[in-house]
């Protein structure tokens, strides 16, 4: 399976919808989408992982590295891992929380809560 990037935008968010698999091959593509959305001038950033099928320790280097540029330039990252995302579960949440850096990251059920800033984010 291939990975597929779609941008938007929902309000002061920049959205990038992540489908497919993240592994060594792909991975690096939702690196360069995050970078340009940085370059851009995005400091608030959405990666919805409700797709992913498959991530691998390059996908979740990716994400934490996300989150290491995010921080850096005083910037939001926020994720959204549905718990019954994908088709039997979020794979992401589960390698996320197998991995013990679930707790990194704020994370959403769904495009509307963290696109809010009223909105809580989902325990770890």
């Amino acid at each position: 399976m291939t990975l597929k990037v779609l941008e938007r935008e929902r309000g002061d968010w920049a959205v990038l919808q992540v489908s497919g698999e993240m592994d060594l091959v792909t991975s690096p593509a939702v690196r360069q989408h995050v970078h340009d959305a940085v370059a851009d001038g995005r400091r608030s950033l959405v990666l919805d992982l409700g797709e992913v099928r498959f991530c691998d320790s390059s996908g979740v280097g990716v994400l934490i590295a996300a989150r290491r540029l995010m921080r850096s330039c005083q910037g939001r990252l926020r994720l959204i891992l549905p718990a019954q995302g994908a088709v039997e579960g979020s794979h992401v949440n589960r390698v996320l929380a197998a991995l013990g850096v679930r707790r990194l990251f704020e994370v959403y059920p769904d495009i509307a809560s963290a696109t809010t800033d009223s909105a809580d984010p989902l325990s770890a």
